[in-house]
């Protein structure tokens, strides 16, 4: 069974962000994450081409990382060789804070690729946390980014439950609709350029499977794909199709 969702775009994002930026409106300083990150020591910027791998699981974790554009996949890879999608991450996320949680070297257990395209500031973790140790401001802004990352999680959790690959597909694209969509006169645009792999691995499915069941939805009118950009015409309609 598929959430109905409300709200399929980035104003909603803004409108979050807004509460969160009320609820810290005590702290000294008005930096947002990206402005902190960019001003530590040993920082880097860095482009990732879509498909690329920002790390694999055992690679040290020693930086962490905020997304400037595009977007991010965290998976796990399981013994089996199975891998499942944890978060699919946006703009102005953070990721890669292992080594921040447990204080001293540790290892990656997420495989980190690039969905799209993605531009990156990375930081090393020892910086972030004399940061941290300097201002407990930075440690509150890394803290709202954690917890944003937390309900990015559980938003992938809850549509990798749908066992029947059609509520999954349509649970994951209604997921996209609210994180990555830009409203037009047809609908709600998936502002990724998406191939039917990527959708694919990123929801545990085939090829062949995705490309049918997206045009299933092209057939049933609620959805059109041009150039690898997905427009759901009514998101409202789609989760009521598969409640």
């Amino acid at each position: 069974m598929v959430t109905s969702y409300r709200g399929f775009t980035r104003f909603n994002q803004q409108r979050n962000s807004q509460m969160v930026g009320n609820s810290s409106a005590s702290l000294p300083t008005n930096k947002t994450l990206l402005d902190v990150i960019k001003s530590l020591e040993g920082v880097s910027n860095e482009t990732v081409d879509r498909s690329k791998t920002i790390f694999f699981p055992g690679d040290p974790a020693e930086r962490v990382y905020l997304i400037r554009r595009g977007a991010v996949r965290l998976s796990r890879v399981y013994e089996t060789g199975e891998e499942i999608t944890v978060a699919l991450l946006r703009e102005n996320s953070l990721f890669g804070v292992l080594s921040l949680l447990t204080g001293h070297r540790s290892d990656r257990f997420y495989h980190a690729v690039a969905f799209t395209r993605v531009e990156l500031v990375a930081a090393p973790a020892t910086s972030v946390r004399n940061a941290i140790e300097q201002d407990a401001s930075v440690g509150l802004l890394l803290l709202q980014g954690l917890s944003s990352r937390v309900l990015q999680t559980e938003t992938m959790i809850e549509t990798l439950t749908h066992r029947d690959m059609s509520s999954r597909l349509a649970s994951f694209l209604l997921v996209l609709c609210r994180d990555f969509g830009v409203p037009g006169e047809k609908g709600v645009t998936i502002d990724l350029r998406l191939s039917h792999q990527a959708i694919a691995e990123a929801i545990g499915s085939t090829r062949v499977t995705i490309t049918r069941l997206l045009g299933e939805l092209k057939s049933s009118s609620l959805l059109a794909i041009d150039r690898k950009k997905i427009t759901i015409f009514d998101p409202i309609a789609l989760a009521k199709r598969f409640n």
